[in-house]
């Protein structure tokens, strides 16, 4: 299973961020290119504690869906809503120029990827209590959910 502990993995994402550009266009959910950009890097930022957001999640989320969401071989769902802080309408990061946009989501990547083995993650606001392992399968889903979005 694609995680974000393993550097070829990351870098195929690395890769896959490159290919995304202000022409690509979604194939599902309401986002702009720009918005999803934003979206993913607040994303990284709530899960390394960069970015405060309020839990939204039930014992559903953090019991059931949680271990399919992370651990299931499949395709994340379409139309699963985000929290209100990741949401770039909603309170999170609103896009500005989508190659700086990048920049700062390709540093978040690599932020959270370098943290050391002491490090304190924070609860995922949906999924509640999330182990190091946990956090890098989410990250690689999360970034291949919303690259395969827009085609990438």
């Amino acid at each position: 299973m694609k995680t974000l502990a393993n550097a070829m993995e990351k870098q195929e994402l690395v890769l896959r961020l490159g290919a995304i550009g202000p022409a690509s266009q979604r194939r599902w959910g309401r986002m702009t290119v720009a918005e999803m950009v934003c979206h993913a890097t607040d994303a990284l930022q709530i899960s390394m504690g960069e970015k405060p957001a309020k839990a939204a999640g039930s014992w559903v989320t953090r019991r059931v869906i949680k271990p399919l969401a992370l651990w299931v071989p499949r395709q994340w769902p379409h139309g699963f809503r985000t929290v209100p802080e990741c949401h770039p309408r909603l309170g999170g990061t609103a896009p500005t120029e989508l190659a700086k946009d990048l920049s700062e989501l390709r540093a978040a990547l690599d932020r959270f990827t370098s943290r050391p083995k002491s490090f304190q993650w924070p609860p995922h606001p949906i999924f509640g209590a999330m182990s190091e392992k946990d956090w890098m399968r989410w990250g690689y889903l999360h970034l291949d959910h919303h690259l395969r979005q827009f085609g990438t």
